[in-house]
């Protein structure tokens, strides 16, 4: 074996052995299963996201008992499980949605967000474009206010839906949600889902806005506007 050849396998074991420190983050129920929200991990490296979430799962055992449905995400994206994890990346793990828990409380975890059409309190917005909007909130939101915003001249037709917390889901009660967004990923999941609207349909606008926090059984949980040129798109 010439010298190049013996660096080259030193260099090729030293990766194999050597960790790498991501960030990771966990949502609602997975956040109570781990007892916090955030830790520094060591990962073996090289990893793909399959791998880095079996050795979150090994050395938080609690997060097994929701199964196959956590949600895990990478930079702010979903994952697939061949998808390769480097060195400082961000990792995320999110719990199923549910709509109640033992007849008192049902806890909602938001992947995709938007807020209070003009309510200040609004803390995360993005706008993909001069009239679409894409926001999250802790405020009421204002269903009319929502519409508006979506409203213009050479509109001629606008569909609103209204989205609220409802007390009972296969026989089981719930007395209020909470839900939580990931804002960043939130609002970029939300725009994706805007630009798949454009796509699909010959709609001029859209607003998507959603609030996060406790809600009461009827309130405002999303509202999305669309407004199109012609009644019929």
């Amino acid at each position: 074996m010439s010298n190049l050849d013996e660096l080259t396998v030193r260099e090729e074991n030293r990766n194999e052995t050597s960790q790498i420190a991501v960030r990771v983050l966990f949502f609602g129920a997975a956040r109570d299963a781990v007892g916090q929200g955030e830790i520094m991990f060591s990962l073996g490296n090289p990893t793909n996201a399959a791998s880095a979430f079996d050795q979150v799962l090994d050395a938080y055992p609690a997060l097994r008992r929701f199964g196959r449905s956590l949600l895990f995400a990478v930079n702010e994206e979903y994952a697939r499980p061949e998808r390769r994890v480097f060195e400082g990346d961000e990792l995320a793990v999110f719990p199923p949605v549910s709509g109640g828990a033992g007849g008192e409380r049902g806890k909602g975890e938001q992947g995709r967000g938007a807020t209070a059409g003009t309510d200040p309190r609004s803390d995360y917005a993005s706008n993909a474009s001069t009239n679409d909007f894409f926001e999250i909130s802790t405020g009421p939101i204002d269903l009319g206010a929502v519409a508006r915003r979506v409203v213009l001249p050479q509109c001629g037709a606008t569909v609103t839906l209204d989205g609220y917390t409802r007390e009972w889901t296969k026989g089981s009660r719930t007395l209020h949600l909470i839900y939580e967004a990931y804002p960043s990923m939130a609002l970029s999941e939300m725009q994706r889902l805007g630009r798949e609207a454009h796509e699909r349909f010959d709609i001029a606008h859209i607003g998507i806005v959603h609030r996060t926090g406790r809600l009461k059984i009827g309130e405002t949980s999303v509202v999305i506007a669309v407004s199109a040129p012609h009644r019929r798109s």
